[in-house]
């Protein structure tokens, strides 16, 4: 979980954002981890989709 809390941290101090109480800490980790995933999955499908098109032209 420390990797996850870094990557929560670094995030949050990268955009300014306000830092969550201790409770919510974790929750707002879950929240970026699931928010970064995403992104990375919808850049991937959209590569995939450029390279798929580009071959069969």
């Amino acid at each position: 979980m420390k990797i996850l809390e870094f990557i929560s941290n670094a995030f949050i101090n990268t955009m300014g954002i306000t830092k969550p109480s201790a409770r919510g800490a974790m929750r707002a980790a879950w929240f970026i981890a699931g928010m970064l995933l995403l992104v990375l999955i919808a850049v991937t499908l959209m590569a995939a989709l450029g390279l798929h098109l580009i071959a069969h032209h």
